[in-house]
């Protein structure tokens, strides 16, 4: 087992290599056991429940990391209460040429243009059953084959193929790498696809008698028109929670070498706009269904920032590729110290506190 101070060595080898052959070593230490694991149980205090499920903390790894479901367990002793495999499509397919992730270090930023790559519904649920059953909760993030003549078919495939596997399911309909994936962000588009899996899950339920929440994932880029369509479904047609935000378009303000690469970009720079959204869905539903924040988490005070802005749960991925896992630890210890100097006893009380803040 690496201590952290033993990553903290490692991580400039890392930093100079691609990016995709240094995620591909960190996914094998992962499997090898070569980590630091979380020394201490979590604070009390930090605990969540939301949609029947029991968090021992806000925060959770994104998808993007464990793409496959190769190690989740592994991510859920890094000190993760939650870990978010995939995207995961029906079928295995390459996704884009590389390269195809590019290093923003002057901006604490990524750049990717992946484009769903997976091995698969059957591939990946296969590693899920034979995973031995760990603490934590572990959602399963689907999507769509780029070629697929019916991507909402698709998506009810995800429900089939990982009912009874996943604790939750995310639905990725924001991925700015898959040619025309946001048109279903649409109202019309977003209100066919939740009817469509909500009977797709009206018979999972019926015939294995749990029903598994669904969460749809919003791009940062919706307009306050699109904003208001996509609460006014999700609050309509049964979404069960929104997570807020996949990767963004924009570039504003950008200052290293890769800034004019086509894909989503993800990290600090992203953190502003997501959080405004999210804020702002938050007072567009008035609290009614539970938000995931995920963009530009870099501390606990950018996590503190997401869950008053009102998120009940927060994920992060990037930050850990320029902090390594010691980041985890340190956001988990600093939300407790905000709790105590605020006079909060439970992480959930600040929830949407200064969601008007956040949405200017």
């Amino acid at each position: 087992m690496l201590t952290g101070a033993l990553f903290s060595l490692a991580r400039p080898l890392f930093q100079a290599m691609d990016p995709e052959r240094a995620h591909g070593l960190a996914i094998a230490a992962l499997k090898a056991g070569i980590y630091p694991r979380a020394d201490a149980a979590d604070d009390p205090r930090l605990a969540v429940r939301v949609w029947g499920l029991d968090f021992s903390n806000p925060l959770g790894m994104a998808a993007g990391f464990d793409k496959n479901g190769e190690v989740p367990s592994a991510l859920l002793a890094l000190g993760f209460a939650f870990v978010e495999i995939g995207t995961v499509t029906p079928r295995p397919q390459q996704g884009n040429p590389r390269p195809r992730i590019f290093r923003l270090p002057q901006d604490a930023a990524l750049i990717n243009r992946l484009g769903f790559n997976s091995d698969g519904h059957a591939a990946v649920r296969e590693r899920l059953r034979s995973l031995a059953r760990r603490g934590g909760v572990v959602g399963v993030n689907i999507g769509a084959n780029k070629d697929s003549a019916d991507r909402i078919a698709d998506y009810a495939r995800g429900l089939e193929a990982f009912w009874g596997l996943a604790d939750y399911f995310t639905v990725n309909i924001s991925s700015p790498n898959t040619p025309d994936l946001r048109r279903l962000q649409a109202r019309g588009e977003l209100v066919t696809l939740l009817t469509r899996l909500n009977e797709a899950r009206d018979r999972l339920t019926d015939a294995m008698g749990k029903r598994t929440p669904v969460l749809i994932k919003i791009a940062p880029d919706v307009t306050e028109r699109e904003l208001e369509d996509i609460a006014e479904a999700c609050l309509a047609h049964g979404a069960d929670g929104v997570i807020v935000s996949n990767t963004t378009i924009s570039r504003d303000g950008l200052a290293s070498a890769h800034a004019s690469e086509a894909g989503g970009l993800s990290g600090a720079p992203l953190f502003a706009l997501s959080t405004r959204v999210l804020a702002r869905l938050h007072r567009l539903t008035e609290g009614r269904l539970p938000l995931v924040g995920v963009g530009g988490v870099t501390s606990g005070e950018a996590a503190y920032a997401k869950i008053k802005a009102g998120a009940s749960l927060v994920q992060l991925y990037t930050a850990l590729t320029y902090q390594g896992p010691a980041l985890i630890a340190r956001i988990k210890r600093d939300l407790v110290a905000f709790m105590e100097r605020d006079g909060i006893t439970s992480i959930g009380d600040a929830t949407g506190v200064e969601a008007e803040r956040y949405a200017q």
